[in-house]
Parts: C-alpha cells; structure tokens; sequence
C-alpha cells in the first residue's frame, strides 16, 4: 500500500462526492427531464467525455487489458474494433435520436412496433442494467482493496455508496460532469504511463516486441477467425442498443452538437484503447505470472511506474468503474420510471412525481444490485447473460427502425423471444464447442427479425411518431 494512492484515491472520491452534492441542489435538478437529460444543456466537452467514460469503462480498462496481456496487440484490434465501428453507426444516428427526444430506447422502440415490444425490452433493460451495476460494486471494490487496506466488501460497500450518491443526487448532471472528470483522469494517466512503460521500464520499441510470446506478435493471437468475431460481435451490438449512449444524444444541446459530439467520441476512444492495448500487452514482458485481468493495476501498483502516475492511473481504473456504475444505475432506474410505472402501470406523474419516483428507483436497483453481488452471485452470474442478450435483442430491431422501415412488431417480438432463449440456453450449456453464444444467437435474431416481418403487416409508424395511447401524465 503507497500512501500517495491512498491519498489520490480519497482526494478522487471526495471530489466525486463534492460533484454529486453540487448538482443535487434543486436549480440543476428540478424536473424529471433535467434528472434524466440534465435538462438537455450538456456542452460538447463534457458530452464527448461523458460517452467516453460512459463506454470505455471497467470493461477496456480490466476486460481490454486482459484480453491484450492474453492474445496480444494486434489481435486487440479485434477486441476494440466493435467500439469505433459502432459509434460510426451511431454518428450516422445521432441527429433523429435527439430529435427523437426519447427517455428510453423501449420508448424509441414502442414509437415503432407498439407496447408489447416496449414491455419486453423494458424487462431486458432493467434485468441487465441490474446486473451489469453490481458488478461495478464488486469490481471496485477489488479496485479499493489493492490500494488501501479495506477488504473487497468493504470497498465495494464505498463504491456502491458513491455511485448511488451521484446518481441518485444530481442525475445525468452529476453523473456527466464526474465522467469529464474521470475520462482526462484516465486519458493523461494512460498516455504519460505508455512512454514510461514501452521506453524505460521495457527498453524500446524492439525489446518489446521481442519480450512478448510467439503468438502474441501475430495478427490472430493463436486465436481463430470464428472466435475473433465472438469477440467483436458483443461490444459492437451493445453499443448500437446501449440506452445510455442514447440518453445522452438526448441530452446534448441541439442535434448538431449531439452528431459532433459522436465524432469526438470516436476520435477520443483511440487515446484508451490503442493505450489499454499497449499497456496490457507489455505486462505480460514484464510481469509474465499474474492474473490477465491485473495487467495494467499490476503496473501501476507494483512500482513501475512514479508513484503519482501509478496512483491516477488506479485512481482512473477505479474512475471509470464508478462513471460506468452511475451510468447504468441512472440509466435502468428510467425505465423504472417511464417504462415500468407510467407505461405498464399506468401512473400518472407530474415532473415533481417522476423526479422522486427516479430517485427512488435509483436507491432500489441500487439495494438489489448490492445484495446480488454480495450474497448471491450464482444468480448474478445468470442474470448477467442478459447483458449479452440486451445486444443482441435489442440491437436489431433497433436498427431497423432507422434502416429498414418493413421491419413489423411481430417481427421484432419474435426475435427478441429467440435472442433471450438461445442465448441463455447456449450459456447453460456451457457453450459448447467454445463458440460464443453471440454467434449462434445474432444470426437466429436476423433471420426470425427478416422472416417473420416479411411474413406479417408493417406498420406505417415511424421514429419521430409519438407511442400509442401514452399513459395519462406520461411526459413527451
């Protein structure tokens, strides 16, 4: 334990906190729309910031760093790929999503193909966003437990009390501004630590290259082409469905500013990938026994860094599990609000109404995601196929509301049912073969998707249409 990381780490925490304290006061949070939108007013830097964080999180910098440290670099690319190929297809999205000024995307989703499809991609979204949250406590608190003396629990007791207070305190106002806070955090750790790694600590370019495995110089990493896609496959269909990177296109300033902030994303998403992948990769020259998932807090806490760059650099690690958790916290506690209470119950609420109902939402998933990660992580472990599943569910018929307008509600029900069955079934079974369940479940989604809609009625509805028969008091 450096007691200069314990002192960045609680110097980070507290400023998250003093965020989420400022942006609870009433001016910035006073309707249910400045709670999930903030009031739709983000400026571009902290919208292309809070993409990044929002996306690139505990999944590159732990789940990116392990693939690179296992397979390599160059096979990394594939790992990556499916973040700037999808955030490609969403810049091309970017303006009818603000226009669109949907809560969530079952919302976007009803707006096309009707209530049923809304209730069954709500039900996915909240199961998911459930699951993927508590294992931001858990993993943070992993993250607490190598820099101070706390046990796993106990961090991730602290985490999931951050998290929950930024979410739960100013909304998407908190939660944007600690993710431009957190994403320069990452960003400039990450590029004055490559440098220091690949040049001092290594040796050059060439030591580098040459300390790595065999397999590891290779564009496939020893792994085959059919495994590569596997591995693709989920970032790029989660992204193009994430309800968060929608909920934030939603909350730029105007459509503009919503596509010009996609491209800064795309752009900025390279300063931690290519940097994740490097880093990742030259740990296993220099620290070849750990664990995969370790490679880049290995680095930084095990002195091969100056010590105040090891300390951002786990500080940004723990950073980005905390904007990721917000995040999806935030995020699924909507469609508790807007999907669950006003849609499927049929409660009406006024802007004071959905304000406390959000917030309330946001304490429960909260509760229920920190009692799943601590005491029942079997059926954690199941529920979070459904992260999986929510890609490859809901990235189709997605899609097709802005690509192929023949695509019909019974269409997009039967394809969802599929992607939900065969996923899970696929899991269960252990994947057999080592295929990927996404392999096996993308292409049965596509072909129920294109068969059954070409077999029933298309509707007439479009993207800016607004649903049918809206709840009494649903705000639009």
């Amino acid at each position: 334990m450096q007691p200069v990381h314990v002192t960045i780490l609680v110097l980070y925490l507290a400023l998250m906190v003093g965020i989420g304290v400022w942006f609870s006061r009433r001016k910035y949070t006073a309707t249910g729309d400045d709670f999930l939108f903030a009031g739709r007013s983000l400026p571009k830097p902290v919208m292309i910031g809070t993409l990044l964080a929002t996306w690139v999180g505990s999944g590159t910098i732990i789940g990116g760093a392990s693939f690179a440290y296992t397979f390599g670099p160059l096979a990394s690319i594939f790992f990556m790929a499916g973040t700037p190929v999808g955030i490609v297809v969403l810049y091309f999205i970017a303006k009818r999503v603000r226009r669109s000024a949907a809560h969530t995307v079952p919302e976007l989703l009803e707006r096309r193909y009707g209530v049923a499809v809304r209730i069954i991609a709500a039900l996915i979204t909240i199961l998911a966003y459930t699951g993927i949250t508590a294992y931001q406590f858990t993993g943070g608190g992993y993250i607490i437990s190598v820099i101070t003396p706390l046990s796993p629990q106990g961090g991730a007791i602290l985490v999931a009390v951050i998290i929950t207070l930024l979410a739960v305190g100013g909304g998407l106002r908190s939660v944007a501004w600690s993710d431009f806070v957190s994403a320069m955090v990452i960003v400039v750790s990450l590029l004055v630590a490559l440098p220091i790694i690949l040049g001092r600590d290594i040796g050059g370019w060439d030591a580098y290259w040459q300390g790595m495995p065999d397999t590891h110089t290779t564009l496939s990493g020893g792994l085959p082409a059919l495994a590569l896609l596997g591995y693709f496959l989920p970032l790029f269909l989660l992204i193009l469905a994430d309800q968060n990177m929608y909920q934030r296109l939603d909350a730029a300033r105007s459509e503009d500013e919503a596509k010009q902030a996609t491209a800064g994303f795309f752009f900025t998403s390279f300063l931690v990938t290519v940097p994740v992948a490097l880093l990742g990769s030259a740990a296993v020259v220099l620290l070849p026994d750990i664990a995969p998932d370790t490679a880049i807090l290995s680095l930084a806490g095990e002195g091969y860094l100056p010590v105040v760059i090891g300390g951002l650099l786990l500080g940004g690690a723990l950073a980005f599990i905390i904007t990721t958790g917000s995040s999806f916290l935030l995020s699924g506690a909507g469609n508790v609000v807007y999907d669950a209470v006003q849609r499927m119950m049929g409660v009406p609420l006024d802007d004071a109404g959905r304000l406390k109902v959000h917030r309330l939402a946001v304490l429960a998933i909260a509760a229920v995601a920190y009692v799943l990660g601590r005491f029942f992580p079997t059926v954690l472990e199941l529920q979070l196929y459904s992260y999986t599943v929510y890609g490859v569910a809901l990235a189709p018929p997605v899609l097709a509301i802005f690509f192929w307008q023949r695509a019909t509600k019974w269409g997009a029900i039967a394809s969802m049912s599929v992607a939900v069955v065969l996923t899970i079934t696929w899991e269960q079974l252990g994947q057999p073969g080592d295929v990927n369940s996404v392999l096996v479940s993308l292409p049965a989604t596509l072909v129920t998707l294109m068969v059954v809609s070409l077999l029933t009625p298309g509707s007439r509805r479009n993207l800016e249409d607004q649903p049918l028969e809206a709840a009494e008091g649903e705000a639009r």
